[in-house]
């Protein structure tokens, strides 16, 4: 039998999908001169389908880490989980099976019982350096931490493979992360909490009896971010109603990490009547 000639329909879907591959190849082959223009390109391939939402993502977020450097993603020092040389098995233990982390930085010249056979060598890097060099080392170096320095040689965080490659695929989980309430919010001294930015409302105003609405966030790191009016830095802080909030740890797309304390009420003085 022979081959049916294609259907009139199914030479106008090829010559529309030609003519689409025409038109954006030749938008490649003017060069786009930005960022913008090669995102301009893809957005159109997206509303084309001919690339997938998802791949999009990807690919701006493969743009974004090639624009940042380790202190904007970095953990920073202060919540460094860490183990001292001088700790016993039985002192570090606890805090190594709570962090859920499989990689620790040691701190110490020398090491109690047998840990020589487990460290290894800290990878050095500056708070400056590039995100997709630093990635390009991870791959090649075959190490997946690096402990960050400020310009005075002070240690200032801790970067892993997993925060990079989570700038360009998004949050990445694993069955150790909880997603719990009862570990959104955790109390560190009598006036001062650290919770996540993704602490419900609903979950905030149940702990510290506030009122706070959810009819336009779901979050508290999206108050946080109104109040601010643009994405904060690590500390910056923010009053709000009877609450401080200080940023701990931000990237270049959202807040992730807050310190809370709650404003004493100024008690209003009494007038003092004058005497006659």
């Amino acid at each position: 039998m022979a081959d049916e000639p294609p259907s009139s329909s199914d030479d106008n879907k090829q010559s529309g999908v030609s003519s689409w591959l025409d038109r954006m190849l030749s938008g490649f082959s003017a060069e786009p001169r930005s960022r913008e223009e090669l995102l301009d390109i893809i957005k159109r391939a997206v509303d084309n389908k001919v690339v997938d939402t998802e791949a999009l993502s990807i690919i701006e977020g493969a743009l974004d880490v090639a624009q940042q450097q380790v202190r904007e993603i970095m953990v920073p020092r202060s919540q460094m989980v860490v183990i001292k040389e001088e700790e016993k098995p039985e002192e570090f233990l606890p805090k190594v099976i709570d962090s859920g982390h499989s990689r620790f930085p040691v701190i110490g010249e020398t090491s109690g019982f047998s840990f020589d056979a487990m460290l290894r060598p800290a990878n050095i890097i500056p708070e400056s350096k590039r995100l997709n060099v630093l990635l390009k080392e991870f791959r090649e170096n075959r190490y997946h931490m690096a402990i960050v320095i400020d310009e005075y040689g002070g240690i200032s965080g801790l970067l892993t493979i997993e925060d990079i490659l989570e700038e360009i695929v998004g949050e990445i989980e694993d069955e150790t992360d909880d997603d719990d309430n009862e570990d959104f919010i955790r109390q560190v001294s009598e006036n001062d909490y650290i919770l996540k930015a993704l602490t419900p409302i609903e979950e905030f105003n149940s702990y510290f009896q506030a009122r706070f609405t959810n009819e336009e966030f779901d979050t508290i790191g999206g108050l946080v971010m109104q109040a601010f009016g643009h994405l904060p830095g690590r500390n910056e802080c923010v009053d709000m109603g009877h609450f401080s909030f200080r940023v701990l740890y931000s990237d270049s797309r959202k807040i992730h990490l807050l310190r809370v304390s709650k404003n004493e009420k100024k008690k209003k003085k009494k007038p003092t009547k004058k005497r006659a």
